[in-house]
């Protein structure tokens, strides 16, 4: 951990996308409570998690990343990874018509942050519903739940949820692994009726809705 030298502070566009930051922060910190990069691109934020990623050596767990983009009102080219737990205090001590928010000094080293997913060259491989999604995740945990018994080892909980979530979803084109449907439920990007769309870049592959964007990182760049 360093702490970073820099004061910036990102002008959100209206309560609404203070509204928006707020629930993906929570959500994310359910998810993994770890970090968020905050990638100010002029009037555009983008904000990425990651919800789940390997932990033990050889671990077969996918990364997985979300990304929630938000309008600024004043451009913006930070580029900072913080812990989440420190955005949250910031909202937390914001008015709800209070648009400033201060960017965390102190900078954390996650290695996940340290590869960008690509810009452009995606490809769209198909659409996916948001039930399909939605029914993958809950089986997988139910899955995991079963499995897992009680006061069980570091070593043998990371095994089965790589096995569960780096497992592909069946009838889902693209060899998606479950953890991306874990992923964008557990960030709220899917709702029931709704559908998602399945891109692909190189080996990188991700979910887009109307509500955000899942990340599949391949290992070849851990």
């Amino acid at each position: 951990m360093s702490t970073a030298t820099h004061t910036d502070e990102l002008v959100l566009a209206d309560a609404g996308t203070l509204a928006d930051l707020r629930t993906f922060v929570t959500r994310a910190r359910a998810a993994d409570d770890g970090a968020i990069r905050l990638q100010g691109a002029g009037h555009v934020l983008a904000a990425y998690v990651c919800v789940m990623r390997a932990k033990l050596l050889g671990e077969g767990t996918p990364t997985i990343l979300g990304l929630r983009t938000m309008g600024l009102a004043s451009a913006s080219n930070v580029d900072v990874t913080v812990s989440l737990s420190s955005v949250a205090d910031r909202l937390a001590r914001m008015d709800n018509d209070d648009v400033r928010l201060p960017v965390p000094p102190m900078t954390v080293n996650e290695s996940w942050a340290a590869v960008s997913a690509p810009r452009s060259a995606w490809e769209e491989v198909a659409t996916v519903s948001a039930d399909t999604l939605i029914a993958v995740a809950k089986a997988g945990v139910q899955e995991i739940g079963q499995i897992i018994p009680v006061n069980p080892g570091a070593l043998l909980v990371n095994n089965v949820r790589a096995s569960v979530w780096g497992r592909p979803m069946d009838a889902v084109p693209g060899d998606v692994p479950g953890g991306a449907a874990f992923a964008a439920y557990a960030l709220g990007f899917v709702a029931p009726g709704e559908s998602g769309t399945i891109f692909r870049s190189h080996k990188w592959l991700r979910i887009s809705t109307n509500r955000g964007h899942i990340l599949v990182r391949p290992k070849a760049v851990l």
